[in-house]
């Protein structure tokens, strides 16, 4: 079962990292992904490598201080801030960090993307706050995202780029992609004039709704979880 788990893991994060290649999100080797395979290991992309070139074979098996259990390749530095994202995070079980243009651009700006604009956004990730700038690979790095983990599903990285989690790695992917379309279309409404904001009376009813759909997706992946055990051990 753990076998056959690791394989789909493996498989997910070479597809997406695809995903994310193709979309522009990451160029050359940036980037980062992973996936929480248990309560000691993560499954993490290898450094120095382009992440839309991968194999399954490329991955590395770390402990949740970082380090590389498993694997030919190296692990990149940037695994101390997945690290620090599932340690306070115990629901997420995938974790994307990627170079988005438009986002990057408002990273780049030291703009974040927290006002409500969009009922779809706030329905799916609510506000994407900006985090201080940090030296990649550092300490430094992880302390600044420490304050804004709890309370957010993604954030902009100040003159970095974004890391984006969720309760698997789909849907970390997704809060990506949710993401750079809300970039774009607040660059867009920013062009046009004065971005007009969602009353904080309605900003209330849409985080209710949030808050429910949130809890039946994860009664929904329980009970998957729970079917593709008992098909495994049949």
């Amino acid at each position: 079962m753990q076998m056959i788990a690791e394989k789909k893991h493996r498989e997910d994060i070479v597809r997406y990292g695809k995903c994310l290649y193709e979309r522009g999100f990451i160029a050359a080797t940036d980037g980062n992904i992973s996936v929480r395979l248990d309560a000691e290991r993560l499954l993490v992309t290898p450094t120095c490598m382009c992440k839309g070139m991968m194999e399954p074979d490329d991955l590395v098996i770390t402990d949740l201080d970082g380090r590389k259990i498993e694997g030919v390749r190296n692990v990149s530095s940037e695994v101390a801030m997945h690290v620090l994202i599932y340690r306070m995070r115990p629901e997420v079980h995938g974790i994307v960090h990627a170079h988005p243009p438009t986002a990057t651009g408002f990273a780049a700006a030291h703009v974040a993307l927290d006002e409500p604009l969009i009922s779809e956004v706030v329905l799916t990730i609510g506000a994407v706050p900006l985090a201080e700038y940090a030296c990649p690979g550092t300490p430094g790095l992880s302390e600044s995202l420490r304050p804004l983990i709890p309370n957010h599903k993604a954030i902009l990285m100040a003159n970095h780029g974004v890391v984006a989690y969720g309760d698997d790695l789909e849907q970390a992917f997704m809060h990506m992609e949710t993401v750079e379309h809300f970039a774009k279309i607040a660059l867009v409404a920013r062009t046009l004039g004065q971005p007009k904001v969602i009353a904080p009376e309605e900003v209330q009813k849409l985080e209710a709704i949030r808050a429910r759909l949130e809890a039946a997706r994860r009664a929904d992946r329980h009970n998957v979880r729970t079917m593709e055990v008992k098909k495994t051990s049949a």
